[in-house]
């Protein structure tokens, strides 16, 4: 399970250090593309990847082709350096509004890619009583 919050920075190359801790469960290659629904990145092992990819070949193809265009067309498989250093490309880094701050959330399932001041106003979108009224739905 990928759990945690990290800040990074992103150098003048595109090149970013992707957290040991995430690395270690998404394995030595993994797969970076848009996230659905949110302005940030997600980054997948391969067998979420594979997850993913049967769930949409599942749908009905009017619903799984917008899907198929954005997931597909903009991923990477990213290998990190001896440094632990990812490259995102141009085009990725623009879909996210990543320039230089980023902060790398595990996400349960998969890991996002954030733009420190998007990422610092989402969680501003909560507050104690959005919490409280999720923990009691969870049962908790």
């Amino acid at each position: 399970m990928l759990i945690g919050e990290y800040s990074h920075n992103i150098d003048p190359k595109g090149r970013m250090i992707f957290p040991a801790r995430l690395r270690d469960d998404l394995g030595v290659r993994f797969v970076v593309t848009k996230s659905l629904g949110d302005a940030c990145l997600a980054a997948y092992s391969y067998e979420e990847w594979n997850l993913l990819a049967e769930k949409i070949k599942g749908l009905p193809m009017s619903k799984a082709r917008p899907f198929q265009r954005i997931l597909f067309a903009g991923a990477v498989e990213c290998e990190p350096d001896k440094q632990g250093r990812i490259l995102l490309p141009a085009a990725l880094r623009e879909y996210a509004g990543l320039e230089k701050d980023v902060v790398v959330v595990g996400a349960s399932n998969h890991a996002e890619i954030w733009d420190k001041s998007r990422w610092d106003a989402e969680c501003a979108k909560l507050d104690s009583d959005d919490i409280a009224g999720i923990m009691d739905e969870l049962g908790f």
